[in-house]
């Protein structure tokens, strides 16, 4: 048996993310070590997992809390702890299996804010732990063509960035239901989402940012918007609107998992994972513009809609020799009737609320048809397709490669797609400065956040 399938991990949160790590490390093909314990607040989610486990043939593993961590540790003694709990609780999770010397997985963003990077790098400074965030759409093979692309010079040395990303109302819409649309929980979108893109200009660039300045607000959902387009007074829960055929409306009894983890554990701890997307008490932002300088010279401009009749992404290079454009459709449209969607009005189909995890959006588009185009034009000459491979599975094939990284060990790789703790504060460190920048209304020089993160992580 190999170190690494000797391996014991804790799963850090029991919700919807950690199912990717859970399936991987209990597949049937799998070598890749034990799970060796839970650890969430909500019993339910911890016992939804258990009957998971068991129709894959897997023992349940020992049940822990947030308050019983250091019980956890002396008795399932891991080996590694996989953080996929709520974003604010990241911070905590990460330095106290730092400080014990494990090694740490975590979902990204690696935390919300810029005092909790600073305790982060400390703690990563003085561990012999390693820590590793998941950026999974790094792996993706579109996104590692243009890495490729730009570190071979093909447009020679990138002068600016245009990075448009649009949310759908189905995946869009979701955030705005969950725990996310508190700021103080997820750092908004402009953390919890943006984290993945702005990573992914860092390393496209294989740069540093150093100034930041923000612009946006909540545009399109919450209940202030919804009064100021006169829509009548809605139900509190999503699954309220179920039978009403509301668009925005989403049955959790629909789906066994948004069911087993989450309505069977509300009479636990109160949390609704279907609140209605225009009721009150949402304090992210739905639309948001970016500017962030980079120390190397380059500049980029990013939005992100977190209500567009699309999902997917477009990012455009221009660079010294030319110009390099990524157009990407994961879901080309969402109907009124949730056909598209998997969203059926009487709660009998499957609530597809991610794009990137299924196929039913792949089909029937003629003018905005799934996939992706990369094109490349040079100076002074014809526009030319580069072709790429279509990845398989979520996250345009990037989960898949990532989880075989994150668990068995990368080989050599050029493209440096493994993301440890420098990249993790490079990505949310945006994200925080966005938030500093609507608050304050001005651009943020990123190293006036203090002297640790400026020398550990900041310097190119």
């Amino acid at each position: 048996m190999s170190d690494r399938s000797a391996r014991r991990y804790a799963v850090i949160g029991t919700g919807g993310r950690s199912r990717m790590y859970i399936d991987a490390l209990t597949s049937s093909h799998a070598d890749l070590g034990d799970i060796v314990a839970f650890l969430d607040p909500n019993e339910a989610r911890m016992a939804h997992y258990d009957r998971y486990l068991a129709e894959r043939g897997r023992s349940a593993p020992p049940h822990f809390t947030p308050e019983s961590f250091e019980q956890m540790l002396s008795t399932a003694r891991p080996d590694v702890l996989i953080v996929t709990s709520k974003d604010s609780t990241h911070a905590d999770h990460i330095v106290a299996g730092l400080d014990h010397g494990l090694d740490v997985i975590t979902e990204k963003p690696m935390t919300i804010d810029v005092p909790s990077l600073e305790r982060i790098v400390r703690a990563a400074q003085g561990s012999t732990g390693n820590l590793t965030v998941t950026f999974n759409y790094r792996y993706s093979p579109r996104n590692s063509t243009v890495r490729r692309l730009i570190a071979e010079g093909a447009i020679g040395t990138v002068t600016s960035v245009h990075f448009e990303w649009c949310l759908d109302t189905v995946h869009g819409a979701d955030y705005f239901r969950r725990w996310h649309r508190d700021k103080d929980s997820s750092g908004g979108l402009a953390v919890h989402k943006s984290t993945h893109h702005f990573d992914l200009v860092n390393w496209w660039l294989d740069d540093v940012p150093a100034t930041v300045f923000a612009l946006g607000g909540l545009r399109f959902y919450g209940a202030e918007n919804a009064a100021s387009r006169g829509l009548a007074p809605r139900p509190t829960l999503g699954r309220d609107l179920v039978t009403s055929g509301d668009p925005f409306a989403l049955d959790l009894a629909a789906d066994p998992q948004l069911k087993g983890l989450f309505l069977d554990a509300e009479h636990l701890d109160g949390y609704h994972r279907d609140q209605d997307v225009f009721g009150p008490g949402i304090t992210i932002e739905d639309n948001l513009s970016v500017t962030v300088g980079y120390q190397g010279g380059a500049a980029m401009s990013y939005s992100l809609n977190a209500h567009s009749p699309w999902e997917g992404y477009r990012v455009a290079f221009n660079g010294t020799e030319g110009r390099l454009e990524l157009d990407v459709v994961e879901r080309g449209a969402v109907s009124s009737d949730r056909s598209t969607s998997g969203l059926g009005a009487g709660g009998k189909e499957r609530p597809v609320l991610d794009p990137s995890a299924t196929e039913a959006e792949r089909t029937g588009q003629r003018l905005r048809p799934h996939g992706s185009r990369l094109m490349l034009q040079r100076q002074w000459s014809q526009p030319e397709e580069v072709q790429i491979p279509e990845g398989a599975g979520a996250h345009g094939g990037g989960d898949t490669m990532l989880l075989d990284d994150v668990f068995r060990g990368g080989a050599q790789d050029p493209l440096g797609r493994q993301a440890g703790y420098h990249d993790g504060v490079r990505s949310v460190i945006i994200g925080a400065a966005v938030n500093d920048s609507l608050a304050s209304a001005r651009a943020i020089q990123l190293a006036d956040y203090g002297e640790l993160l400026h020398s550990a992580v900041l310097n190119r």
